[in-house]
């Protein structure tokens, strides 16, 4: 995924002041930065939630600038938004098979992996959503997106809200699913253990821009980390 010079914001007002950065295939690349620079706002933008007022979007080579959400989902970019946002009503299986809309024609789920990632979430099938630990959401609102079977997913905060405990597990298991199925992972963030768990290397947003980029040995030293959440 490139991205280069893009702008967005709401109603009129610019947010994002011409983001670059580039994620390559396989890599689990954080955004990091404190709250209100521009990090939500660039995930619901490159979902397509938030128009691009300029610059371009480009994942795979292909340019996705004007692509709808559904479309870009479509073309294998999941999104997991900031607070889960699963369906509370509906029990944890019918929120995975929601997914399964994305699956391609003649593609079946596979459920037996996601569950060797999430077991809670087979013990907990029938259960009603909303009924879950905020960490049994995330674990849910991940696994809803990998049942359609993503190239990329972009993670917004997902840390907030959950145990210290369990931020190490969903950590693990996104490093997993990298490694052991190749997908790309971008994802914002301000929680220092989350970050240097899972981050293989991260862009620092201020006030709508990227204003460094920490490597892999930078990402060793917590306090340069934390030092750059601070800005």
């Amino acid at each position: 995924m490139q991205i280069i010079g893009l702008r967005s914001g709401y109603g009129g007002k610019p947010v994002l002041q011409g983001i670059d950065l580039e994620v390559g295939k396989g890599e689990i690349v954080a955004v990091i930065g404190r709250n209100g620079v521009g990090k939500s706002t660039l995930m619901r933008a490159l979902m397509g939630l938030l128009p691009a007022t300029a610059g371009q979007i480009l994942i795979a080579d292909r340019d996705v600038t004007q692509v709808s959400p559904h479309k870009r989902a479509r073309m294998g970019l999941g999104y997991i938004p900031q607070g889960r946002d699963v369906f509370p009503r509906m029990t944890v299986a019918e929120n995975l098979a929601v997914g399964e809309t994305l699956l391609k024609r003649g593609i079946d789920p596979d459920y037996k992996r996601i569950y060797q990632y999430f077991p809670v979430l087979k013990e907990r099938a029938t259960q009603r959503a909303g009924t879950l630990s905020g960490g049994q959401q995330q674990q849910l609102a991940i696994a809803r997106v990998l049942v359609g079977r993503p190239d990329i997913i972009l993670l917004d905060e997902p840390s907030e809200g959950i145990q210290p405990n369990i931020v190490q597990d969903i950590a693990r298991n996104v490093r997993d699913l990298n490694r052991e199925l190749g997908i790309t992972v971008l994802f914002v963030e301000q929680n220092l253990d989350m970050i240097t768990l899972l981050a293989q290397r991260c862009f620092v947003i201020d006030k709508g821009q990227i204003v460094a980029s920490l490597s892999a040995e930078d990402l060793n030293d917590p306090e340069t980390v934390r030092r750059h959440l601070a800005l």
